[in-house]
């Protein structure tokens, strides 16, 4: 006699929901794929304005970037206690976008992204008002909280608008467009440390977030209808990140872009240290170096839009990693054998037209595949790259800048790794789809 089926149990049910969050339900989505990439149509007050979201983490760092050796003067601490204000940022950052994704597929884009630019404007101000290293730290860290929503809801907002195709093509047109935040940035940020002082830059941080408070509650639209909503507690919310973790096309291209975030957060923990301290540009120039550094960027992304449809994501992830491992070696050589300035550009400038193209599609090959949980895909993803790129700047900041070759060898590894990742994982994850 067959034994009758035995009935549901609440942690099957939890289990069977979290399975259908991680993979995406297709009818939930108007495509699995999205409309054709060749034929989306932006509106520009759009784009602008999930660019100016998606940068209140360069905007929290880029600007003040010129300001970390003064900084470290006026409390009279060394380089390595000046860089924890960044490195604290950005592990708050990461440890936020866990919870920002799961809200937000819980409760909608817009309102959670609202808290988060709250959070984020009262802290910058508190920057400013610091009177010591410690306070201007944990100021720092409450900022990175709220600047936590920006990135991983404006990538959710993407991928429910765009679908899993349109993505890669959509995030390569924020990335172009956001490359004017770490280009103007750190030469604004000069200009008001020379003439009013780093306080004065925090305070233009905090005028950001309420300019951005305003246009958000105006003009961003709820792309997650409640009937798309998830419910689940805190324990389906970690089964859904567990299964996220066995999917190995996500972990690839999760790894792929940790690594090419590693190695720009090694460029932002130490050049202005390598260009300031070692080769003497003065402060007020040193954003020019920086511009150069993101023209590059600006070059793969804007590539990046060209290319994607014509040889696909992964076409686009190889390519940039081999672009951007021929790059940093040279960086290495000349680094070691004959540091400079225009010397070190140069091939910085080439690394980053090679990640111009690998990362816009190493996020959207993330994050593609799950059109119900983009918001958790999208929160593990920032998580992972600005844990570890924090950890890689922590031991960068320990090594006090004397030479150039530190930094160099330290962007060299992130792009072993971001070449090691895609061959060996997404790539061999690619050849067992079906076809």
């Amino acid at each position: 006699m067959a034994a009758e089926p035995a009935p549901d149990s609440g942690q099957e049910r939890t289990e069977r929901a979290a399975q259908e969050a991680a993979t995406g339900a297709q009818d939930t989505a108007p495509s699995s794929a999205g409309p054709d990439v060749r034929s989306i149509d932006l509106q520009p007050g759009f784009v602008i304005l999930l660019t100016a979201l998606t940068a209140l983490g360069p905007v929290s760092t880029d600007f003040y970037l010129p300001s970390l050796p003064n900084i470290a003067r006026y409390f009279a601490v060394g380089e390595a206690e000046a860089q924890l204000t960044l490195s604290g940022f950005l592990i708050c950052f990461a440890a936020t976008m866990l919870v920002f994704g799961p809200l937000s597929d819980r409760f909608g884009r817009k309102p959670v992204m609202l808290g988060g630019l709250t959070i984020f404007t009262i802290a910058s101000a508190a920057c400013a008002l610091a009177g010591s290293i410690d306070q201007l730290i944990i100021a720092r860290m409450f900022q990175a909280i709220g600047a936590g929503a920006g990135p991983v809801i404006s990538r959710a907002v993407v991928r429910d608008r765009f679908g899993a195709g349109g993505a890669s093509r959509v995030l390569s047109y924020l990335a172009a467009a956001m490359t004017l935040a770490p280009a103007i940035g750190p030469i604004l940020g000069g200009y008001l440390q020379e003439r009013f002082g780093w306080q004065s830059i925090f305070w233009a941080i905090s005028l950001y977030g309420a300019i951005a408070i305003a246009c958000a509650a105006w003009r961003l639209p709820e792309s997650h209808p409640p009937a798309n909503r998830t419910s689940h507690g805190p324990i389906a919310m970690l089964r859904t990140y567990g299964m996220l973790l066995r999917h190995k096309r996500y972990v690839g291209f999760v790894l792929c872009q940790t690594f090419s975030y590693s190695g720009i957060f090694c460029f932002i923990s130490g050049s202005s240290f390598v260009f300031i301290n070692v080769l003497g540009v003065a402060p007020a120039h040193f954003g020019w170096c920086f511009s150069v550094f993101v023209i590059g960027y600006l070059i793969g992304t804007v590539l990046s839009t060209r290319l994607t449809h014509r040889i696909g994501i992964d076409g686009m992830v190889r390519l940039g990693s081999v672009v951007a491992l021929v790059a940093t070696a040279a960086l290495l050589l000349i680094a070691v054998f004959a540091p400079s300035v225009i010397g070190l550009l140069a091939p910085l400038m080439v690394y980053m037209i090679g990640i111009g193209l690998a990362s816009p599609n190493s996020q959207a090959g993330a994050i593609g595949p799950f059109p119900k949980a983009a918001g958790a895909a999208s929160s593990l993803l920032g998580f992972l790259q600005m844990s570890i790129a924090a950890g890689v700047g922590t031991i960068l900041g320990s090594i006090e800048a004397k030479t150039a070759w530190p930094m160099a060898l330290a962007i060299l590894l992130t792009t072993c790794g971001l070449n090691l990742s895609y061959w060996l994982v997404v790539r061999p994850s690619n050849e067992e789809r079906p076809a």
